[in-house]
């Protein structure tokens, strides 16, 4: 099924940090938008097992940093910070298994 694109204007899409030229459909153009429930609110995308926190309580963190390492089918995923603060609690440990969904962190 193709998707209509209305013109060959580029928009930007953004995956994992990495900034992509590219046309974007009118479905997604108009797709709402995500917003975290709680913007400070570092939560697991995936089901895996944390293999390293990169940072601590009270360290200052700038949007885009690595926060945590978690492995999930034999990958290793950077979590990222997604705003700038400091960090104000870190709820999980190296090894600890999360599912989808655990917070693991809280920037204020």
């Amino acid at each position: 099924m193709k998707e209509n694109i209305d013109n060959n204007e580029l928009g930007k899409l953004c995956v994992d940090g990495t900034n992509y030229s590219t046309r974007l459909s009118k479905s997604y153009r108009k797709r709402k938008q995500y917003v975290p429930d709680v913007p400070g609110a570092v939560i697991s995308f995936i089901p895996g097992t944390i293999i390293d926190v990169l940072v601590k309580e009270g360290s200052e963190v700038k949007s885009g940093d690595d926060l945590i390492i978690l492995e999930a089918m034999k990958m290793f995923n950077r979590v990222k910070c997604p705003l700038t603060g400091v960090v104000k609690s870190v709820h999980v440990t190296p090894g600890m298994r999360v599912t989808r969904g655990t917070l693991l962190l809280e920037i204020e």
